[in-house]
């Protein structure tokens, strides 16, 4: 009876200690779908990534600093930025399945990928993703092109409306009696920016602030209308898509081919020293 007590007394111990190691959030993981295998795979890149840089320091960790270590990132939470630049890779990231992908391969060395296995999937993965968003963002474009045409012909039948050969269009708020700037000054101005729905993408105007630039560093629209003005005008623009960012379009909110409508006024002109 003493040698069992003591067997168990000892087996209670082990257990103890072994639920005192165990790393929060880690373990195994029933795979439900795609995006807990992607999840799953991207913890375990960034782990293996982070084990391999930490081996060029000039101290060395051992598998029980890599637990305590472990631990203490169990207790965070991913950022906003990071799950944004996943989600627009892969759509959606689930945090727990990442979190296991990264506890386990760093507090363990186990996984249920390989660093090859991983990076194959992955890419795989990716390029599913890259194709429908590819194909979705054709389709968008399309659709942007042919409202923008429609728009900016209805637009220059206005008497106020002049459009340049290239086929921007501006109309004049107020005419400066300042300085023209040519391609190689810099200008300082105030600029209000919206798409044909009015949706605002980027206005000094609201941040309200005076922006500096280079003439010829900005889109091809501006660069046109900008040789144009006088230093103290304020003209509304009607920019193509050809002349503002094409096909490929600016960050979230421009997409592609949209035609952009701009307020903008020339508050100074600072000539090119060269």
């Amino acid at each position: 009876m003493k040698r069992s007590s003591l067997i168990l007394a000892f087996l209670a111990v082990i257990a103890i200690f072994s639920a005192c190691n165990k790393v929060p959030r880690s373990g195994k993981l029933k795979f439900k779908n795609n995006v807990d295998s992607v999840s799953y795979a991207l913890g375990y890149i960034e782990a293996n990534n982070f084990k391999k840089n930490f081996n060029q320091v000039p101290f060395k960790m051992d598998s029980i600093a890599y637990v305590h270590f472990a631990k203490a990132i169990a207790k965070t939470t991913l950022s906003e930025r990071y799950t944004d630049f996943r989600n627009n890779q892969f759509d959606s990231l689930n945090e727990e399945a990442f979190y296991k992908g990264f506890l386990n391969e760093l507090a363990y060395g186990k996984s249920y990928f390989s660093e090859t296995s991983a990076d194959i999937y992955l890419r795989k993965i990716f390029n599913q993703k890259k194709t429908v968003k590819d194909s979705l963002r054709k389709e968008e474009g399309k659709t942007n092109l042919a409202k923008g045409k429609k728009f900016l012909e209805e637009n220059k039948a206005r008497k106020e409306v002049i459009e340049t050969e290239s086929g921007l269009q501006y109309e004049i708020m107020k005419e400066g009696t300042g300085k023209i700037p040519d391609a190689k000054d810099r200008v300082k101005c105030v600029y209000h920016g919206t798409l044909l729905d009015g949706t605002v993408f980027d206005s000094s105007k609201e941040r309200g602030d005076t922006t500096s630039f280079g003439v010829n560093r900005v889109i091809k629209g501006w660069t046109e209308a900008l040789q144009l003005m006088r230093e103290g005008s304020e003209w509304k623009l009607y920019i193509p898509a050809d002349l503002a960012y094409g096909e490929r379009g600016s960050g979230q909110k421009i997409g592609p081919n949209e035609t952009l409508i701009f307020d903008i006024n020339l508050v100074e002109v600072v000539e090119s020293k060269n």
